[in-house]
C-alpha cells in the first residue's frame, strides 16, 4: 500500500506541474458558470445585438432551475468528456514511448500499481474539476432562478460522474494499449460517442447501460426522486470500471517496454 502511496503521490505531483490541477477545474468552472449566465441574460444580449425591428419585444419563456441545471450538465457531456479525453489519453501511452514507464517498472512496482495509481489521479481531478464546476452551475442557478435541493445537487452530481468516470477508465484502457496516444484518444472518444448513441436510440432495451447515468442524473433534478433502473446502470457501471482496469493491466504488462 505505501509503494502505491507513492505511486499516486508522484502522478498527483506531475499534474501539479503540468498545471492539470490550475486549468482543468478552471475549464470546468467556466463551462459551469456559462448556462446560468447565458440564460438569465439572454434577452439582454439579443437586444444588445440588434437586427430587430423597432419596437420588437423580445418575449422568452423563463426556464425552470431543473432545465437550466440539466442544460448545464449536458456541457459536460461534450466539452467536458473531451477535457478529459484530451488529458487522460497519454497517461500511460506517453510515458510508456518515452521510457519513464520502463525505468520506474525495473524496480519492485508492480503493474498494478502503476496503472492503478495513475487511474485513480486522474479520477482525483476529474471529480475535483467536475463537483466545482457543477457547484459553480447549481450556485448561479440558485442566485439567477431558483434553488435546487442540495441533496438532488449531490445524486446527480454522483451519477454524472460515475459515467464521467468510464469515460476515463475506457481512455486508461486505450492508452495501455497504445503507444499513440491520439490513437487512445481518438478511439475514447467513438467509445464514448457510440455508447451514448446506441443508449439514446434502444434506451427502452438498454435500461441499465452506463450511458443511461446521464439521463438519470437529469430526471433527479425533473422529478426529484431517484429513478428505478439508476442502480442496476450504477453498479454495471462499476464493474465496467474494474473490468477495464483489470484488461488495462492485463495489456500493459504485455507490451515491450522501450528501454
Amino acid at each position: 500500500m505505501s509503494q502505491w502511496m507513492t505511486l499516486l503521490q508522484k502522478e498527483i505531483l506531475e499534474m501539479w506541474r503540468n498545471f492539470k490541477w490550475i486549468w482543468v477545474p478552471i475549464t470546468f468552472i467556466l463551462l459551469g458558470v456559462k448556462e446560468p449566465l447565458s440564460s438569465y441574460y439572454l434577452p439582454q444580449i439579443l437586444d444588445a445585438v440588434g437586427g430587430l425591428p423597432e419596437g420588437a419585444v423580445i418575449k422568452l419563456p423563463t426556464p425552470t432551475a431543473a432545465e437550466v441545471l440539466i442544460t448545464g450538465l449536458g456541457q459536460y457531456t461534450t466539452l467536458g468528456v473531451l477535457i478529459i479525453v484530451l488529458t487522460t489519453m497519454g497517461i500511460i501511452s506517453g510515458e510508456r514511448k518515452s521510457g519513464v514507464a520502463a525505468m520506474i517498472l525495473v524496480k519492485p512496482v508492480s503493474f498494478q500499481s502503476f496503472v492503478s495509481a495513475k487511474w485513480a489521479g486522474s479520477v482525483l481531478l476529474m471529480w475535483f474539476s467536475f463537483f466545482i464546476g457543477y457547484l459553480s452551475t447549481w450556485y448561479y442557478t440558485g442566485l439567477l432562478f431558483d434553488w435546487i435541493p442540495f441533496i438532488e445537487f449531490l445524486q446527480s452530481f454522483f451519477f454524472y460522474a460515475l459515467w464521467l468516470t468510464v469515460i476515463l477508465t475506457v481512455t486508461v484502457f486505450f492508452s495501455s494499449s497504445f503507444v499513440n496516444s491520439g490513437m487512445a484518444g481518438f478511439l475514447s472518444l467513438a467509445v464514448a460517442i457510440v455508447l451514448s448513441l446506441v443508449s439514446s436510440i434502444l434506451s427502452n432495451w438498454l435500461e441499465w447501460s452506463p450511458a443511461q447515468l446521464t439521463n438519470y442524473a437529469n430526471e433527479v433534478l425533473l422529478d426529484n426522486r431517484i429513478p428505478a433502473d439508476t442502480l442496476p446502470a450504477s453498479l454495471i457501471a462499476a464493474v465496467f470500471i474494474i473490468v477495464l482496469l483489470f484488461l488495462s493491466v492485463f495489456i500493459f504488462r504485455k507490451k515491450e517496454l522501450p528501454q
